[in-house]
């Protein structure tokens, strides 16, 4: 079994009041220097089987057509280490 990733996060161009919140909230919480701050989605797929380049398209084609709102957001799709303890 393995993890795929897919991370979204809001285009630069477009505003993060979210972001903007938080980074706005650290100095009073005692965290100086950070300049700026930007808040995603994280999704973790558990894929039964090798992930494979058939796998990482559809893989791809659910991120752009559900997780992800491509007019303004941006994806990235990464395979990470194999879940230890996963089999069935």
């Amino acid at each position: 079994m393995a993890r795929v990733v897919v991370d979204v996060m809001l285009k630069p161009e477009i505003l993060d009041p979210q972001g903007q919140a938080v980074q706005r909230a650290l100095p009073r919480l005692g965290f100086e220097g950070i300049s700026d701050v930007r808040q995603g989605k994280r999704f973790e797929l558990e894929v039964d089987g090798p992930v494979d380049d058939a796998v990482l398209a559809r893989i791809h084609e659910l991120a752009d057509t559900f997780l992800a709102n491509t007019v303004i957001e941006n994806f990235t799709v990464k395979v990470e280490e194999p879940v230890v303890g996963a089999e069935k």
